[in-house]
């Protein structure tokens, strides 16, 4: 991303002598902001901002100015061309006709790339990947040399057609893709290049300081193309370049590689803090997970997980493994304590049994096969009260209508489809709709109530569930199934289901598109607890996620609170330079 910051023709106009001060006062600073998602990406951007303004390094007035380095240069390019080394190239207009973008330190000028440095690009030969590697085959890396593209290095090759150091930018493809930015890259020594890079050679200036101009230029209406960006020749010859005295680009070049290495180590400090806090959640969490795990120390775990919350979670995908732990523990009975006065399990199945039975000899209630017995492990331990059971005992499963396409119409009742289960709700955005007629014609069975809970039965999203919280009574579509549960808390029902969504994706079947069968579904074993933990459960599990709803939208501000301190920050660096150099002056 580009910095945001603009410089003022005032602190322009105050920034020179002190410029390096600007970074260092920076990076001692940076530890405000350094968890900022883009912190040191946009710092190594800053820098660079700061290097081809002249504002990183200081002007020595004993430099030989950039006007008596493009008269040498000049020279050089028409000995080439006398020489035959060089074609007289079409563009080269004169330095004075380019404007600068700022005003230009002392010492400095405005030149077009093709007036300070060579292309080479007649000399780039595409190789297909295939000719490449039979070339290479049996070969040791001994007798290879680097082959590059628009993107650094791409492989090796079996010769060389550049034994110097060199310019490379991204002609097409992939680098345009970073917000029109081609990415510069040097190359040292022997090498092959391809047809995807444009390659250049400075004539009496420093590589490194070109490719530090083309990797902050903005190459806005420079890259044309509609399927495959691309960035012409006679428009990279054209990139003005702002040009210092030769010396004062090998003092830029030496403060960059300065502070780009701090920038490195600053990657590297912030990579190991967050690969710290990776594993301390992560163990924190398994341990919450342990399929058995000792009463004594669980105990002890889990009040270090809730105490910790914070501190263990500061990225959006961590809050997400908290939730998964949150639920896992809900349904094995590990998050709430029992109570002996509740009612077991077992006396709560006897009741469903009793009910579905009576429903079983309605005519819309058609009988279900029976259920396979369970073969309970000896080891299995549950909590006080509980009872493991299939669920097809527990509720009963819904088949949607294989509705015709030619059917569907923009208004009229909605049908709800796989696509339109999404975060555990229903939405109606994208939903199809029928006439009253087509709807009057099916089964009450096919009617969603308020709060039924659906279940993705095909498609990527196969075994996640969502309530039905529209307000509305929609029409269930083939593939998606609807959930009634007798005499249990159908949000502890839900929760079981969010737990086993990863087990559902991998039982499903299907050629092209996995399936998950009603059979499937209704063999699943549950751990049933009683009823009235069932809603102790439930509140204690929405409580939680509220907590982590907070914790969510916190990060999301503590992001872009940093983000707002680090514009801060790189202004009050460019005001903090300005303002020092008032002090000394």
């Amino acid at each position: 991303m580009a910095i945001s910051i603009q410089l003022t023709p005032d602190t322009e106009h105050r920034l020179d002598s002190d410029a390096g001060m600007s970074v260092e006062h920076l990076l001692t600073h940076f530890d405000r902001i350094a968890d900022a998602a883009d912190a040191v990406p946009r710092l190594r951007r800053f820098i660079l901002d700061l290097a081809v303004r002249g504002k990183l390094v200081s002007q020595d007035p004993n430099d030989e100015p950039a006007s008596e380095l493009l008269k040498r240069i000049a020279a050089e390019k028409a000995r080439l061309v006398k020489a035959g080394d060089l074609k007289k190239q079409k563009n080269g207009g004169p330095f004075e006709e380019v404007e600068p973008p700022f005003d230009l330190p002392r010492g400095w000028l405005p030149a077009r790339l093709d007036a300070i440095a060579v292309c080479l690009d007649y000399m780039r030969i595409p190789i297909n990947a295939t000719e490449r590697k039979r070339r290479v085959a049996g070969k040791p890396q001994s007798q290879l040399f680097p082959y590059y593209g628009a993107t650094q290095q791409q492989g090796w090759i079996d010769e060389y057609i550049f034994d110097e150091d060199l310019v490379l930018l991204g002609e097409d493809g992939v680098p345009f893709l970073d917000a029109l930015r081609p990415k510069a890259y040097l190359i040292t020594g022997k090498s092959w290049v391809n047809n995807h890079a444009h390659v250049f050679r400075g004539i009496f200036v420093s590589q490194a300081y070109l490719v530090h101009c083309l990797n902050v230029f903005d190459y806005s209406g420079r890259v044309v193309g509609a399927t495959r960006a691309k960035l012409n020749q006679a428009k990279a010859l054209d990139i003005p370049i702002m040009l210092p005295p030769l010396a004062e680009q090998h003092r830029i070049v030496a403060k960059v590689d300065e502070l780009m290495a701090l920038c490195d180590r600053l990657e590297a400090a912030r990579a190991e803090r967050e690969a710290t806090r990776n594993r301390l959640t992560a163990a924190s969490l398994a341990r919450l997970n342990a399929p058995d795990p000792d009463p004594a120390s669980f105990r002890k775990d889990a009040a270090f997980a809730l105490d910790n919350l914070t501190p263990l979670t500061t990225r959006p995908g961590q809050i997400n493994v908290l939730r998964q732990a949150i639920l896992n523990l809900a349904v094995r009975g590990k998050l709430v304590p029992q109570d002996p006065n509740d009612e077991p399990a077992s006396e709560l199945l006897k009741k469903i049994a009793t009910e579905k039975a009576r429903r079983g000899k309605m005519k819309n209630h058609p009988a279900r096969k029976p259920l396979p017995s369970l073969v309970l492990s000896s080891g299995l331990k549950l909590p006080s009260g509980w009872q493991l059971v299939r669920l097809g005992n527990v509720i009963q499963l819904w088949n949607g209508f294989a509705f015709r396409s030619e059917d569907y119409q923009t208004h009229g009742v909605p049908i709800v489809r796989i696509g339109d289960l999404r975060g555990g709700e229903v939405t109606l955005s994208n939903a199809v709709h029928v006439s009253e007629q087509v709807a009057k014609s099916v089964g009450q069975e096919v009617w969603v109530p308020t709060n039924a809970l659906l279940i993705a039965m095909s498609g990527a999203t196969t075994g996640k569930v969502a309530f039905n919280k529209t307000g509305q009574h929609l029409l269930l579509n083939q593939r998606v199934g609807r959930i009634e549960s007798f005499f249990s808390d159908l949000n502890f029902v839900k929760y079981f289901f969010d737990t086993i969504v990863a087990k559902n994706l991998e039982i499903s079947f299907g050629t092209a598109i996995p399936n998950l069968s009603a059979r499937q579904i209704n063999e699943t074993v549950i751990a049933l607890p009683p009823l009235a933990e069932q809603h102790r459960i439930v509140a204690k599990v929405d409580e939680l996620m509220s907590l982590c709803d907070c914790l969510e939208a916190s990060l999301s501000a503590s992001g872009e609170t940093r983000r707002r301190l680090l514009e801060s920050l790189l202004c009050e660096v460019l005001e903090f330079s300005a303002d020092g150099e008032q002090r000394d002056g």
